[in-house]
């Protein structure tokens, strides 16, 4: 499961690319989705490597994502009772895990945006205009998307 959070805006993108932006719903900078490891979002990812960080969540930020980020239709928040009663998961932390194992997608909790909003990063972004193996922030992290997401709570 990739994490994939716009870091960079819209100007001066090539139409293509704003193109693909949209279709992964990062219409705004500092908006994070969660995608499967497929070679369609892989291509996509690929094509928007300049302007999103990405890499692969683990079930601790998820779950700290989904408590504090995470928003039903209406804007009301993502709660452990309306997991419980909606769905066949007991907390927020097993659906996490779940949905990092593959076994569940956010599509199974009802009415949950797919978006998740975050906060512009604790102490600043390393850089915008650089690539990971720069010192910067665009591209792939890996792991280290983690640390990221964190700063973004």
């Amino acid at each position: 499961m990739y994490a994939l959070v716009r870091v960079r805006g819209n100007v001066n993108v090539r139409g293509t690319i704003e193109d693909t932006l949209k279709m992964l719903r990062l219409h705004r900078v500092n908006h994070c989705v969660l995608l499967s490891d497929n070679p369609h979002n892989t291509g996509m990812i690929q094509k928007v490597k300049d302007y999103t960080a990405y890499g692969v969540i683990d079930a601790e930020t998820l779950t700290a994502m989904l408590e504090n980020r995470g928003r039903l239709q209406g804007g009301a928040r993502l709660t452990n009772e309306y997991v419980v009663e909606s769905t066949d998961y007991d907390s927020i932390e097993s659906f996490a895990q779940a949905v990092c194992d593959g076994n569940a997608t956010l599509k199974d909790v009802p009415q949950l945006k797919p978006v998740f909003r975050l906060h512009p990063p604790r102490k600043g972004h390393a850089g915008i205009k650089r690539t990971v193996q720069q010192g910067g922030v665009l591209g792939n992290h890996g792991e280290n998307i983690n640390a990221l997401l964190n700063k973004m709570r």
